[in-house]
């Protein structure tokens, strides 16, 4: 029997069985907070890493996530240009009030509320991909097809 999850990843657990998606959310002994540390502790390359960044629209004020692959640094004109106003990075204290998580555990479900979403095009080229689970130690894995369904994103180019 595997052992309880945190609260956080809990949460995040709950909601991919919502999505009725058969996912297993894991918790690991060392960190995955970024990019680089999650695909050191998983075994698969940082290019298969979903990183879920927070950004907010200058004009609206709303949250704006861009999941991309953990290679990729994300392009905000390319970003703004598909949202249609510009953006910057959200600090700490917007990301956890529209997510309802930490950075460097924000993952692409089970947020406080419906956040807008933007899918980094090149996630879409692995056969599998891992993503944060509500900690900085948590991930769990899916598909590309997956993540799309599950998060109704826009697809798209993020990064030149």
């Amino acid at each position: 029997m595997s052992p309880a999850l945190s609260k956080s990843a809990q949460r995040v657990q709950d909601a991919l069985d919502e999505h009725g998606l058969s996912f297993h959310v894991q918790e690991l002994p060392q960190s995955t907070r970024t990019a680089v540390e999650a695909a050191d502790a998983i075994g698969c390359q940082v290019e298969q890493i979903v990183k879920s960044l927070v950004f907010k629209g200058k004009t609206s004020g709303r949250p704006i996530l861009v999941v991309a692959s953990g290679v990729n640094r994300v392009d905000v004109k390319l970003v703004a240009e598909v949202i249609g106003e510009k953006i910057s990075k959200a600090d700490a204290d917007f990301v956890r009030e529209h997510t309802g998580f930490v950075i460097g555990g924000v993952p692409p479900v089970g947020h406080v509320s419906p956040i807008a979403t933007v899918i980094d095009e090149d996630l879409l080229q692995y056969a599998e991909i891992w993503a944060a689970a509500g900690t900085p130690r948590a991930v769990f894995r899916l598909t590309p097809a997956d993540l799309t369904q599950m998060v109704d994103g826009h697809v798209t180019r993020i990064s030149e």
